[in-house]
């Protein structure tokens, strides 16, 4: 169902399924299937060959997958100059916006801009960016989007000494006036998710372990909640 994030405690994990890892050639049918499958958001991984070292998706994709399913659309803005795409994100369909705190621009502004546009706000920190550096920007953020790998590529191997971080943003979700979800991405999947949601984490982004399953997509994201 579509909607900005609007924190309260989930009664479970909530997944978000990575466009990244499926079939470009049928992205609307990719969509449809994890939808069925009974995730919660579809996770839109956009890079611009500059800040990542990849490109994927713009806008015109966001747009046309918007037609092809009602799922709430988490986009995760891997890009230099977040300010100057923001706007053509969210009249694209996009229901959550996150930039990455390392990204160039007046972070709190554009956080206050996404939300100006009528989608909920986040930010992402790469696994060499502390847990810290969020702090002056709590009251804007409805997620907080914690990298496993290093951005840019799917099908990397999970960094288990993020998970200190992952706790550590947690508890500043716990102290905050505006709690916020916890999300995490990269090298999710049956093995490491229950490692991650005992740090800390409601939000997971799972890509190859999900549209590549063997058994399925709605088995592979109740593997990742553990039912």
């Amino acid at each position: 169902m579509r909607g900005s994030l609007r924190y309260s405690k989930p009664k479970g994990l909530l997944i978000a399924p990575s466009i990244l890892a499926a079939d470009f050639a049928c992205l609307g049918d990719e969509a449809r299937r994890v939808e069925e499958g009974g995730c919660d958001m579809l996770h839109l991984d956009v890079m611009d060959g500059h800040f990542v070292p990849n490109i994927s998706l713009g806008p015109p994709v966001v747009s046309s997958l918007r037609a092809c399913t009602d799922l709430t659309f988490d986009a995760h803005l891997m890009i230099s100059q977040p300010d100057r795409y923001v706007e053509a994100f969210a009249k694209a369909g996009a229901d959550h916006i996150t930039i990455h705190v390392e990204s160039d621009g007046d972070t709190a502004a554009t956080l206050r801009a996404i939300r100006e546009l009528g989608c909920s706000a986040g930010l992402c920190l790469k696994p060499a960016t502390p847990a810290s550096v969020i702090e002056p920007f709590l009251d804007l953020l409805s997620m907080v989007l914690v990298m496993t790998v290093e951005p840019g590529f799917g099908g990397q191997s999970f960094m288990a000494d993020m998970l200190p971080k992952i706790k550590t943003v947690r508890a500043l979700s716990d102290q905050a006036a505006r709690p916020f979800h916890v999300e995490v991405d990269g090298g999710i999947d049956a093995e490491t998710a229950p490692l991650v949601a005992a740090a800390g984490a409601d939000v997971l982004v799972a890509g190859t372990s999900v549209f590549r399953n063997p058994n399925g997509v709605a088995a592979a994201m109740a593997a990742l909640r553990n039912k």
